[in-house]
């Protein structure tokens, strides 16, 4: 059984198109996922943020609403 050399094997991967199309569509998705992902980031996260604290903030007036004796909310 022959040996194969470093050479010819690093030939034969070079030469190789197998996996280029993966590649490629890879390289597309994340072409359009970032912009996508930029903009999310930059103008929707505030308002998410805002979104969450407002109803942290819900949750604890009720969390002390329901500490009071006597308090009906």
């Amino acid at each position: 059984m022959k040996k194969a050399s470093l050479g010819g094997l690093l030939r034969k991967v070079h030469e190789s198109e197998d996996g280029a199309v993966s590649l490629e569509t890879i390289l597309i998705i994340g072409a359009i996922a970032l912009p996508i992902l930029i903009f999310l980031i930059r103008y929707g996260w505030p308002r998410i943020r805002a979104f969450f604290e407002q109803g942290l903030s819900d949750l604890e007036q009720g969390a002390q609403q329901a500490q009071q004796p006597g308090t009906v909310p």
